[in-house]
């Protein structure tokens, strides 16, 4: 048995375009039901959402069936949380608030197996090894695993040149949100002082020979980024989806101006 290819971590490396969905949800169904729209990645939320490991499991296991690949965000940098993650199959971690080239590199050693790291050793309970049914799977694993760290603060920025630097952090993703907030423009991720702190990042990034990522909750936002050099956006976010649908049906009833798109106050 193969450990399953990471279609995510490959296409980012051959430079091509990956289009995401977020889910807040917590539901194996909503998973498997947008994933199966045609977007290249998921990300579960694990830091805001009301997710824990058990149904993390549940939608990786439905995503599983899908042509999506699953990228999972933890509420921070713990390593025995990030252990655990990795050994029910997440092959793509996203770690938040990432402020320093040191902060990077212990993220490097919670993911690696010794020598090169600190991460226990348990296959035959693990999933991502399938009970050592796994052929060759030291060997292969950090072939099919990709960790993404999340710069979201001014420091984050101030240190990203040396965050680029560490080796094992495979992209960068920033956190327009919490950009926002740090910069002294809390829910205006829109503020230009914040979109040009953010496509500066998108540039250093690209220039690293890493791919970048963000979030956008409009069409417009999406379009901006990636032309200023997003590989990897995530155009929706599931709950904002069910919001605005569920308004816009009964706007045409109330008599209210509905939306027609999935925007937000920018607070995502």
């Amino acid at each position: 048995m193969k450990i399953p290819r990471n279609n995510f971590k490959h296409s980012l490396a051959k430079g091509e375009q990956q289009y995401g969905c977020w889910l807040g949800l917590c539901s194996a169904l909503s998973a498997e039901l947008c994933a199966n729209t045609g977007y290249d990645w998921m990300l579960i939320d694990g830091e805001h959402a009301p997710n824990d490991l058990q149904t993390i499991l549940s939608q990786l296991q439905a995503i599983e069936s899908t042509p999506a690949q699953a990228v999972v965000r933890l509420p921070d940098g713990n390593p025995t949380l990030i252990k655990q993650y990795l050994d029910i199959g997440v092959q793509n971690l996203l770690i938040p608030m990432v402020e320093s080239a040191d902060q990077a590199r212990e993220l490097v050693r919670a993911v690696c197996y010794p020598p090169k790291g600190i991460r226990g050793v348990g296959t035959a309970l693990a999933r991502a090894a399938r009970w050592n049914l796994v052929d060759n799977y030291f060997a292969e694993i950090n072939n099919e695993f990709c960790l993404i760290v999340q710069i979201e603060s001014v420091q984050g920025l101030k240190n990203l040149d040396a965050i680029l630097e560490v080796d094992g952090i495979d992209a960068i993703f920033i956190g327009p949100a919490d950009l926002a907030a740090s910069l002294g423009h809390l829910g205006n991720p829109a503020h230009s002082q914040v979109k040009q702190a953010i496509y500066h990042a998108f540039s250093k990034i690209k220039a690293a020979g890493k791919p970048a990522g963000s979030l956008a909750t409009t069409q417009v936002v999406a379009k901006d980024y990636e032309a200023n050099g997003a590989q990897f956006i995530a155009l929706s976010v599931d709950t904002l989806l069910l919001v605005h649908a569920a308004k816009n049906c009964l706007s045409h009833f109330k008599g209210e101006e509905g939306s027609d798109d999935n925007s937000s106050d920018g607070a995502y």
